[in-house]
């Protein structure tokens, strides 16, 4: 029996979005301006990486040839030496917003189909009833922050302040979310996840995707930085979705990263949730190694998007990139007669772009295994033909989505 491995390179966006204007996002494009940079001398860094953006396994893939048709150029650097390698293509996603939660959701099969609720850009941003509510069921003095703000920025804005008075800090964007940052050690790691289901219930009302912990470390004195501890706390999806289906049918299923809480850790199967790219990559291919027939590894790699997407660091995007483009031999490797593995993401988040947050765009779609034969697959008109292509393959369906199969 087949097997799938699903890997999202976390706002690897590709441009292109056909409204991405609405956003305020036409002309944003992940990939294509990480490029450019390259070849210009901007995606130089010493001691990390120099010259021309080089991902050669993944142009072999038709990664440049997706770009094109998204974005109508060819990023520098990305057209294919010879005979691309796998199915090729672009995607458009139909739900509305450019939140994590919804590409995930719609590449496995449940598109949102309705407006998430979110925070307006003001002082404060959240309502005062949800406040006053979660101070008290919280037991807190009060909370920091309560404003649109990077997180970074924003430990290093209250940080001290929190230390000293013990309230976290309570900071939104222009997703559908609700963050709290709090001192591992001196606010407490459990109580900081404790808070923030209480914020998840509290959230509902409003239709927030989701209420994510950000816990740190650190001192003012020595600087405070994230630590891998995040947990997100998301609302459930709204139907059934390829996770569902293979839980139905008693299927093998590992969840690498921020799978899980994407999903609510609903029908997740076996749960990994390594920090970092390549410890995540590492933990996929594991299991992957000994997945059962019929089964599924879905995992994300969220340092694109974290570390360097929304802190708009050209040339860190770019090296992890090319590390991740340099592991494409040993996952080709990994797959079986019968097996199929898809690269794709599920926004953007192009670190030339002004601000901090995510990028309305077209995301790649690259298909390949033993058996999945070479060419281009087309403009997808929704991510749920992923996650509908990944169903048809292991002998499921799905009931959004069209396969390319």
């Amino acid at each position: 029996m087949t097997r799938a491995l699903v890997i999202v390179l976390d706002s690897v966006g590709i441009g292109g979005a056909p409204d991405g204007a609405a956003y305020g996002d036409e002309g944003a494009d992940t990939l294509g301006h990480i490029a450019e940079a390259c070849a210009e001398g901007r995606g130089d860094r010493p001691g990390l990486r120099a010259g021309p953006l080089r991902l050669p396994h993944l142009a072999g893939l038709g990664l440049g040839l997706a770009a094109r048709e998204a974005s109508v150029r060819m990023p520098p650097g990305l057209a294919p030496d010879g005979p691309v390698a796998g199915a090729w293509g672009h995607a458009v996603e139909t739900a509305r917003g450019k939140d994590t939660v919804s590409g995930h959701w719609e590449i496995a099969g449940a598109p949102v189909d309705f407006d998430w609720g979110r925070f307006p850009a003001t002082r404060p941003s959240f309502p005062p009833d949800l406040t006053r509510a979660l101070i008290e069921e919280g037991n807190l003095p009060g909370i920091l922050g309560d404003c649109h703000a990077s997180g970074t920025a924003v430990i290093e804005a209250y940080g001290a302040e929190h230390l000293r008075s013990g309230k976290p800090i309570c900071y939104t964007s222009v997703d559908s979310v609700f963050q709290i940052a709090a001192h591992e050690e001196a606010f407490g790691l459990e109580r900081l996840y404790a808070l923030c289901g209480v914020a998840r219930r509290l959230c509902d009302p409003y239709r927030i995707g989701r209420v994510i912990a950000r816990p740190f470390a650190g001192s003012a004195g020595t600087g405070f930085v994230r630590t891998a501890n995040r947990r997100d706390f998301a609302t459930p999806p709204p139907g059934d979705t390829l996770l569902d289906r293979l839980a139905a049918a008693g299927r093998p299923l590992v969840s690498v990263g921020k799978i899980g809480d994407i999903f609510a850790h609903r029908h997740t199967g076996t749960e990994v949730k390594p920090a970092g790219n390549d410890a995540c990559l590492d933990a996929a291919l594991a299991a992957f190694a000994d997945l059962g027939p019929g089964g599924l590894v879905f995992a994300n790699l969220v340092d694109f998007d974290t570390e360097y997407g929304h802190r708009r660091d050209v040339p860190g995007y770019a090296a992890a990139l090319e590390r991740f483009d340099a592991r494409l031999p040993e996952i080709r490797a990994a797959l079986r007669p019968g097996d199929l593995c898809v690269v794709t993401a599920d926004h953007g988040n192009d670190p030339t772009w002004t601000g901090t947050d995510h990028t309305r765009e077209q995301v790649p779609v690259l298909a390949f295994g033993p058996e999945q034969r070479p060419g281009p697959i087309g403009r997808r008109e929704g991510l749920a033909d992923i996650g509908a292509t990944v169903a048809a393959h292991l002998g499921l369906a799905l009931p959004a989505g069209r396969s390319w199969l």
